[in-house]
């Protein structure tokens, strides 16, 4: 199951929780994977900057926040996405602002697949498999 939240701002103009339910579900499935519990949290910068000192002891701001709770062939977790970095990203990269969201949407649940991307091989891998997914939308 597919939950939507949001945190510290209102819902984004044009935000279709059934467009996403349904993508990422597909996005698991094409993985190979069991859909468990996933929960996605829409929020500002300063709601997620608290998060990323409170657990991850980071001070600094970021695009997403990916909490795993995987178990066996279930892919569950928790993604805190600040709304106000998808935009300021979308900005600097000359991108869409639905196409940036998309991509930190789907970044977060190859986390939860099993991609990691601290290494150059495996943001490279990462960033195939993003754009990978982005087209089963």
């Amino acid at each position: 199951m597919i939950s939507v939240f949001f945190e510290d701002i209102s819902p984004t103009p044009n935000f279709d929780s059934e467009f996403l339910v349904s993508w990422i579900s597909k996005v698991v499935e094409s993985e190979k994977k069991e859909l468990g519990e996933i929960s996605y949290v829409f929020c500002s910068d300063e709601y997620l900057l608290e998060m990323n000192r409170e657990h991850l002891n980071h001070d600094y701001y970021t695009d997403i926040i990916t909490f795993d709770y995987c178990f066996e062939n279930f892919v569950s977790g928790d993604l805190f996405i600040s709304i106000d970095r998808v935009l300021d990203n979308a900005k600097e990269f000359s991108s869409v602002f639905k196409d940036e969201l998309d991509r930190v949407c789907v970044h977060g649940v190859l986390h939860l697949c099993g991609y990691k991307d601290k290494s150059e091989a495996d943001e490279s891998l990462m960033r195939q498999k993003e754009d990978e997914k982005l087209l089963l939308r």
